[in-house]
């Protein structure tokens, strides 16, 4: 799953998406220096710093500029994650790196945090989850 955070694609939508943004800053510092006698070192330390600001940034947002990925709406179906606490009926459970509210199943035993869950659907933003057994181990 790294090896996609870095991918050209996404890389490429990300820093595209940045430059509306560079472009306003840019334009912003040119009509500062013009009326505040502003130093070349704070024009292109401003750059820098914002250039920078989104390279930090770029690993906690990826996903956002995944957008293949996210249109598939089944994509957390059967995906296993791991109880964040007790889920009985609800709780939080960590799915794919994220955090997730989720709610068993109907007919579901209760899970105990650490415990493995996998998604059985999805209703809005929560996961409706039941205990990490695999289908060919249930009877």
């Amino acid at each position: 799953m790294n090896k996609k955070k870095w991918s050209s694609h996404i890389l490429l939508k990300y820093w595209l998406l940045q430059l509306p943004a560079l472009a306003l800053l840019v334009l912003i510092l040119i009509f500062a220096q013009r009326w505040v006698d502003l130093p070349a070192w704070i024009f292109w330390g401003s750059l820098i710093i914002w250039v920078v600001k989104d390279a930090v940034l770029y690993p906690f947002v990826w996903r956002a500029y995944d957008w293949d990925r996210s249109n598939d709406s089944n994509s957390m179906l059967e995906a296993k994650g791991i109880a964040k606490e007790r889920l009985a009926p609800s709780g939080y459970v960590q799915v794919r790196g994220e955090l997730w509210k989720a709610e068993l199943a109907e007919g579901a035993q209760p899970v105990e945090e650490g415990e493995p869950v996998l998604v059985q659907e999805i209703r809005g933003l929560t996961l409706i989850v039941e205990p990490g057994v695999e289908k060919s181990e249930k009877k």
